[in-house]
């Protein structure tokens, strides 16, 4: 008690020092109120490392209900894949063992960047985007990436394969993020501020349509498009930026034969011609759906993933959910999505309320790639878009996009706990 009294007194006397002292604003901030402290260089020179105090439950919670609700879901997805003869030598569990060491490594890794203060990764973001490119280019060669269905996209680890491309996309949120800072004087130039960015994220895009994995390119492409616009980019020029990409993306679909089947599959995946063929995986997974009606058919019961649906356990887990969990199952994933990608988004548009613009710009980033790559798989699963290789973020079996998730998570945890920092006046 005598412990608490003395430092409830220190507290008012250091808060009446500063008013006095005219500091007002920074002692309004230590009581909790959310000012504009006014300087980007204040906030970069709070040293205190991020505080478990600091952290919000709800975002963590919701983080750890999507992960343990995915092991399940992946689980229960890949039970019966070793009575397919390409996986006869697997156990049951081995899907699952395997994402349940991705978690373990992602949350390790998670912890170490947390500990990372947001001026570092600023210093640093045009090494790791280097550092991106080459992996995207090593995977290309032979011996280096490991081909999978005819797909050349990952890097063999032992424990784990890491695909590239995932962390591809963390590189350019802090990239482009850091890009923003440097060109604010000329953001309202084209070709100061915008086509170099372009040229980045078509070098990048140029990597990845050759391995193929156009998914990602799209999603590269809509978190650099968004940074730009939230960096102050006017809508004149965003919707030039807009056009450009939509006729980039039309002229890589016109000119694939396999690419463009998908897209008339999609239109009508019931079709004769489609349903054995580019349509198959979309009419299966909205019969998994359509089977789940409000209550789904219980934990365990899919038929759909009893070889039925391909990948089942990766790009198509949404539908094992509604077919096992309902209408219900699908709105409790849908609104946890929804729920985190606006916490997110929130957290950084407090830190540029705070004046701290590349932290605010890193978090709106993350936002917009859980967010619209959670609708595109989402949408695929649901037949509203056409079929598209991309898991759901932080529940989809994947070892580098579960690591890659997690890691951006810490990051946008350590930018929330910046922000209260620096609302008590950079007091830890």
């Amino acid at each position: 008690m005598i412990t608490l009294w003395t430092r409830i007194s220190n507290w008012a006397s250091d808060l009446l020092s500063r008013a006095q002292g005219g500091g007002s604003m920074q002692a309004a901030s230590e009581m909790g109120l959310p000012v504009n402290l006014g300087s980007y260089d204040y906030a970069k020179g709070t040293k205190g490392q991020g505080k478990i105090q600091n952290i919000d439950p709800t975002l963590v919670w919701v983080v750890v209900t999507l992960l343990m609700w995915g092991m399940i879901m992946v689980y229960s997805a890949s039970i019966a894949m070793p009575d397919n003869p390409k996986f006869a030598r697997y156990a049951q569990t081995h899907f699952l063992f395997r994402h349940v060491i991705a978690i373990v490594i992602g949350f390790g890794v998670a912890l170490l960047a947390f500990q990372v203060p947001l001026e570092i990764w600023e210093k640093n973001a045009r090494p790791l985007f280097i550092f991106s490119l080459v992996l995207l280019a090593a995977v290309l060669i032979p011996y280096v990436g490991k081909d999978v269905n005819g797909a050349r996209r990952w890097i063999s680890l032992g424990v784990m394969n890491f695909q590239p491309s995932e962390f591809a996309k963390l590189a350019v949120i802090i990239y482009a993020s850091d890009y923003m800072v440097r060109k604010m004087e000329v953001k309202e130039r084209f070709f100061r501020a915008v086509l170099p960015m372009g040229a980045a994220v078509g070098l990048a895009g140029i990597f990845l349509l050759a391995e193929p994995d156009m998914g990602a390119f799209l999603v590269i492409a809509i978190i650099a498009m968004g940074i730009l616009f939230l960096g102050g980019v006017n809508a004149r020029m965003f919707f030039l930026i807009l056009a450009i990409l939509v006729f980039a993306f039309a002229m890589i679909i016109a000119a694939s034969p396999w690419r463009r089947d998908r897209i008339f599959a999609y239109l009508d995946p019931w079709d004769p011609t489609h349903a054995l063929g580019k349509g198959y995986q979309l009419s299966h997974s909205l019969i998994a759906i359509g089977r789940g009606e409000i209550f789904g058919v219980g934990l365990g019961g899919s038929v759909e993933k009893l070889h039925w649906l391909p990948e089942a356990h990766t790009d198509f887990l949404l539908a094992v959910i509604g077919e096992e969990f309902g209408l219900v199952g699908v709105l409790a994933v849908i609104g946890m999505f929804l729920w985190l990608s606006r916490r997110i988004m929130v957290i950084g548009r407090q830190a540029l309320a705070l004046d701290r613009t590349f932290a605010g710009l890193v978090a709106q980033g993350v936002g917009i790639w859980i967010g619209f790559q959670s609708f595109i798989n989402m949408g695929v699963n649901l037949g509203a878009l056409p079929t598209k290789g991309l898991t759901l973020p932080l529940m989809s079996y994947g070892g580098s996009a579960i690591l890659m998730n997690m890691v951006a998570i810490a990051i946008v945890l350590r930018i929330d706990s910046e922000n209260k920092q620096m609302m008590r006046g950079g007091r830890s």
